[in-house]
């Protein structure tokens, strides 16, 4: 299983699994994909157009996790469910509040 939070110089960053449309808006915590890769599984009530669901993500991210909306980026896959997202911030202190999230369900 690979590393499910990478430590950077200003920050985290981490893959995810959005669900948009998804019914609520939660963090539900860690799953593995198949591809081997662990992702942190989200949820949102946003639908997937003009990056309503990516915006919704952000707010969520930025509620469970303490830091501003503006201290998180999504790097990669802005218009798929599998993203890439970046958390600038204290590593340690990130890293440990993400994997405190635990499994998925």
């Amino acid at each position: 299983m690979a590393a499910r939070v990478r430590l950077g110089g200003g920050g985290v960053s981490l893959a995810l699994r959005l669900t948009p449309k998804g019914g609520r808006d939660v963090v539900e915590g860690w799953i593995n994909g198949a591809d081997g890769m662990a992702y942190l599984k989200a949820r949102v009530r946003a639908v997937p157009e003009d990056g309503k669901a990516n915006k919704a993500l952000i707010k969520l991210l930025a509620d469970v996790l303490s830091v501003p909306k503006s201290a998180i980026r999504i790097s990669a896959g802005g218009t798929a469910r599998l993203k890439r997202v970046e958390i600038a911030g204290p590593a340690g202190t990130l890293a440990s509040r993400l994997e405190a999230l635990g499994d998925a369900p």
